[in-house]
């Protein structure tokens, strides 16, 4: 069975319904274990192509994920859409401060190193991971539109970018994409940025579309979560809301039953629903959890489904409220030109 095909911005470029987001080599989570990067990688990748599934996103920050994709692509680099970013210098967690850089030097710099850690002549999709505040977007774009000129950029992308940024991103050059966290757990994007997207013809790529791995049902408490994984310190799983949040697994798990399918796929159903442009990029290093993700795009669920479930609403932010938000890291704004 394959995913039907979906596309991305006004240039509709096409790729599977559902994608993989190849984070998950970075150990965001604090997964640890033994296992073999490589071994997985070519794993999903096989079944990626059976199964039709052809964008597969990673980023410069994701530890040596490139590196790993790269490895596994080579032999069928053609059957894929090949998705990075470049921006993100530190990461706003565990109390260090963010680092963006959206200079065109750094953004010339990180795209080269992608393309050799890759080991590819071109980046299908190009993403500025996090928008620079210190930068205007139309300096930041029109780099980005050179690397275009070049042949070595099929398509543009932005990842959490306010509103006017976005705007004035597309008066540069066509976004084809924002990659943004949605899911039942996150729907920030809805008031303002997905009426926008939808003028602009941008798709959107949704990031954590599992709720950090919530909506899959694998969580039962806060003892779940090893003391390393950095969910704990999310005020989703903080402790006077976890209870709550967990209880909303409740509306999925009774949805699964009656669709014949897990609460991931419902949780994935919902986001494929609610556009016809909307391709998640849910994440695993599990071959078995990849195939059981990409088929959700075969589920079916009623209009009673998708009211109960549009229902949900959880205690908390999605991070560290408004530290991390001071920083840039959500809804992107930059300065004018």
């Amino acid at each position: 069975m394959r995913i039907p095909t979906r596309y991305l911005g006004l240039d509709r470029l096409a790729v599977g319904a559902v994608g993989y987001g190849a984070m998950s080599f970075a150990n965001p989570y604090g997964q640890g274990g033994e296992y073999s990067p490589d071994d997985v990688a070519r794993e999903i990748l096989e079944r990626a192509g059976k199964l039709g599934v052809t964008m597969i996103d990673t980023a410069d920050g994701y530890g040596d994920s490139e590196e790993i994709i790269g490895r596994a692509l080579k032999g069928r680099r053609d059957d894929f859409v090949v998705a990075t970013k470049f921006g993100i210098v530190s990461a706003p967690f565990g109390g260090a401060e963010a680092r963006i850089d959206g200079s065109p030097a750094y953004a010339r710099e990180r795209l080269e190193r992608s393309l050799r850690r890759l080991g590819t002549d071109h980046i299908d999709l190009y993403y500025q991971h996090r928008v620079d505040p210190t930068v205007p977007i139309e300096e930041t774009v029109g780099a980005m539109a050179e690397f275009v000129a070049e042949g070595k950029v099929r398509h543009l992308g932005l990842s959490e970018a306010a509103p006017d940024t976005i705007r004035r991103a597309a008066a540069v050059h066509p976004i084809a994409a924002l990659q943004t966290e949605w899911s039942l757990w996150e729907r920030g994007i809805e008031a303002e940025i997905l009426p926008l997207t939808r003028e602009l013809g941008i798709a959107i790529v949704p990031y954590s579309p599992l709720g950090r791995g919530a909506l899959t049902g694998a969580i039962a408490s806060r003892e779940d979560l090893k003391n390393e994984d950095h969910r704990r310190g999310l005020p989703w799983y903080s402790e006077e809301n976890i209870d709550r949040n967990l209880s909303t697994l409740d509306v999925v798990r009774a949805i699964a039953a009656e669709a014949e399918a897990t609460p991931g796929q419902v949780a994935l159903a919902w986001l494929l629903g609610k556009a016809p442009d909307v391709v998640p990029i849910p994440g695993t290093r599990r071959p078995a959890f990849f195939e059981e993700n990409t088929l959700a795009a075969t589920v079916s669920l009623t209009e009673e489904h998708f009211a109960a479930l549009e229902r949900i609403t959880v205690a908390g932010e999605r991070e560290q409220g408004t530290a991390v938000a001071a920083q840039n890291w959500f809804s992107g704004v930059t300065p004018p030109r």
